[in-house]
Order: C-alpha cells, then sequence, then structure tokens
C-alpha cells in the first residue's frame, strides 16, 4: 500500500517576489586606551620637537589607527592617504591662518578682509578634505568616495556665513551719528546668525550625508529642518536649565560660606571666587551635559535618516553625558593623561551606537575604477576649523 505524497498548501510556500530579510552589518571598535596613550604620547613628543610640523604625520598615525579598529561586519577600514600630501596641506592651511590671525593687527578692514576670503575659502577646502579623507578610506577592498558639488557646499555655510560678515562690517563702522541704533543693528546681525545657525546644520548634514558612496552606491538623508531647530531648542532650554542651577548652587554656596569666613576675606575677593567658581561650574555642566545632549541627539537624526538603495543606517546613541562628564572629571584629576582614553572609550560608545542594514551581500560589490582622491589640501583645514569627517 502506497502512502500518497504531501501535498503542500500555499501556507507552506513562501510569497511571492519575497525580499530576504536585511543583513545587519554590526559595527565593533577594538581600540585600546593604553594603545592609544602610546600612540598619543609619541605624536605629542615630535610635534613639540618639530615646532608642529609633525602635526600631519601624527594625524595619518591617529587615523590610521582608529580605522584598523573600526570593524564593520568583522572587517576593519583602512586609510591609504599620504602623509607628504597632507603636510603640503598643512603648510598653506598655516600660512592662511596667519594671515587671518595677524591682518586685525593692521587694521580692522583688514581684519574684514580675511574673515571673508576665510569664509569664501572655507566651503571648498572642507568639501576638499571630505574628498581627500574618503577616497583614501577603503573597506573589504573598496574605496569609498564623496561627490558632493561646490556649489552645494558654499550654499550650506551662506545662512550663517552672510548675517556674520555682515554683522562684522557693522561692528567697523563705530560710534558715531545714532550709534545706539547702529549698535542695536549689528546685534540683530549677530542674533541672525545664531538663529540661522541650525538652518546651516541643517543644509550641512544634508550635503554630508548625500554625498557619500562606496561600490556605485550612493547616500540620502530625509532631513528635516525644523527638527534640527527642535533639538536646538531643546539644547538651549538645557542650557538655561544649567545656568540657573548653577546660579543657585553658587549663590547657596557663597552664602554658607561668607557665613563661615566673616571678616576673613574682604567682598572683592570673595566676588571673585564665587564668580570663578560659578564660570568653571557652568563650563564644565554646558560641556559635560548640554553639548554631548546635543551631539548625540543630532547624531541619532542624521544617521536614522540617511539611507541608500540597498543599506539603511540606524544610530541609538544614549549615555554619552555620563561618559562626557566622567572624561573630563578624570582628564582633570590626571593633568591631561587621561585624553587618550577618553578619545577612545567616546569613540567605543558613538561607533558602536550605529548599525547597518543591508538587503544585499557586501561580498558581491565592485568598486568602479578611478576612485582615488589625491588632493590633500583640505585635509588639515578640518582640523584648523575644529571640523572633521565623521560621525
Amino acid at each position: 500500500m502506497h502512502t500518497a505524497a504531501a501535498v503542500p498548501t500555499t501556507a507552506d510556500l513562501p510569497p511571492p517576489n519575497a525580499e530576504p530579510a536585511p543583513r545587519v552589518l554590526e559595527i565593533r571598535f577594538t581600540g585600546s586606551g593604553s594603545e592609544y596613550f602610546r600612540i598619543w604620547a609619541v605624536n605629542l613628543l615630535f610635534i613639540l620637537l618639530s615646532c608642529g610640523l609633525y602635526l600631519p604625520f601624527a594625524k595619518m598615525r591617529r587615523i590610521r589607527y582608529l580605522y584598523a579598529n573600526t570593524l564593520i561586519d568583522g572587517e576593519a577600514l583602512a586609510f591609504h592617504g599620504d602623509a607628504w600630501k597632507m603636510f603640503r596641506g598643512f603648510v598653506l592651511m598655516a600660512v592662511l591662518m596667519l594671515v587671518y590671525t595677524f591682518a586685525g593687527e593692521f587694521s580692522p578692514m583688514a581684519a574684514l578682509l580675511a574673515f571673508v576670503l576665510a569664509g569664501a575659502a572655507w566651503p571648498a577646502l572642507w568639501r576638499a578634505s571630505m574628498q581627500f579623507r574618503l577616497g583614501n578610506t577603503s573597506w573589504r577592498g573598496l574605496r569609498m568616495g564623496f561627490e558632493g558639488s561646490l556649489g552645494a557646499a558654499y550654499l550650506a555655510y551662506l545662512p550663517v556665513f552672510v548675517p556674520a560678515a555682515l554683522a562684522l562690517a557693522w561692528s567697523l563702522k563705530g560710534e558715531g551719528p545714532g550709534g545706539g541704533v547702529l549698535a542695536w543693528l549689528g546685534q540683530a546681525l549677530q542674533l541672525a546668525a545664531l538663529l540661522a545657525a541650525p538652518w546651516s546644520t541643517a543644509l550641512i548634514k544634508r550635503y554630508q550625508n548625500s554625498g557619500y558612496r562606496i561600490a556605485g552606491k550612493h547616500s540620502g538623508i530625509r532631513l528635516h529642518t525644523r527638527s534640527v531647530y527642535f533639538v536646538g531648542l531643546k539644547s538651549v532650554m538645557l542650557a538655561v536649565l544649567m545656568l540657573v542651577v548653577v546660579s543657585i548652587c553658587t549663590f547657596v554656596l557663597g552664602s554658607l560660606l561668607g557665613l563661615a569666613t566673616t571678616g576673613k576675606i574682604d567682598a572683592k575677593g570673595s566676588s571673585t571666587y564665587f564668580g570663578l567658581a560659578w564660570a568653571g561650574m557652568l563650563y564644565l555642566f554646558v560641556g559635560s551635559v548640554v553639548l554631548p545632549y546635543y551631539a548625540s541627539r543630532i547624531q541619532n537624526l542624521v544617521w536614522g535618516n540617511t539611507h541608500s538603495a540597498s543599506l539603511r543606517f540606524r544610530s541609538e546613541l544614549s549615555g554619552l553625558r555620563g561618559l562626557t562628564l566622567k572624561n573630563w572629571l578624570l582628564i582633570v584629576a590626571t593633568l591631561g593623561l587621561y585624553r587618550p582614553f577618553a578619545v577612545i572609550a567616546t569613540m567605543r560608545l558613538r561607533l558602536e551606537s550605529v548599525s547597518i542594514e543591508s538587503s544585499t551581500d557586501p561580498a558581491t560589490w565592485v568598486a568602479p575604477a578611478g576612485t582615488e582622491r589625491t588632493d590633500a589640501s583640505g585635509e588639515v583645514a578640518g582640523d584648523f576649523f575644529g571640523m572633521d569627517v565623521g560621525l
């Protein structure tokens, strides 16, 4: 007697045109604070001995170490930049910064002209920095790249640069007839530059995260300007709260110590001490609470809305405020020697909070030809202006 073969039902069959589940490309950071401390100490020594000329070589060592310990799906990043090309860019930037720094010693008009020239050159140098950095970065042998246009780079900084330049020009008019009105207008221009900062931030992040590419895959981002303004508003409210808390604590502490030291410290000396204490506490809380809050919210907002045809990024950064406060206290307690360990801890937290979902197998990706970038004139510009490519 033969048993009839079971016929699969509709429920047993996979749905038609079913897409495979996305593969999660986990990001891990394996850097060690002790290893990075040795690199940092040697770099610092050579920078001091060379009067700063070793700076681009130190930067290359730092980047290569951090990249080699950044693993995406188990594969490390690699940096292929030429330190001598970075050195030429460093010399160019050093000359530009010296001109900008000492221009104000000659005349206010020279300071304004230097500011305008620096502002006009910065977007191009910033774009060149990203092109050089990403063009010399690889993963699984695939070179990355950046394809943002030059015009869009200038547009991203325009909302802040225009009112800032006008405010600086207005300040050079000095006092004269209607001086009160002129001063009010100058302050209004400064306020306009501050109010335009979130707008410019949104344009900058949109420009950056829509220009990345790897293996023919181009990134995109859906970032609303109002979302950046909302993060900025909450950060300002948090800063105001910190100001109130620090002021109350300083007042209470001053009252208690004032009662205990009556007649021992004059009023002028007492106000100086507590003024310094107020400024120090405010600086500590803003740096360890407000700025980390803003940085974590912006990272989650930007990378949570970044995607490509086959990739989607997610960011769930939390705990940055506590880590930053801990880092600051330990850096002060160790007279700065804890800084390399703080860098590693912060890198680990920020990188490992990001995950990547891929609908394709990275092993099938093919690199297009001609992705290497050789222009390093803008690479060191990022460090001079306090900016760098990355999260």
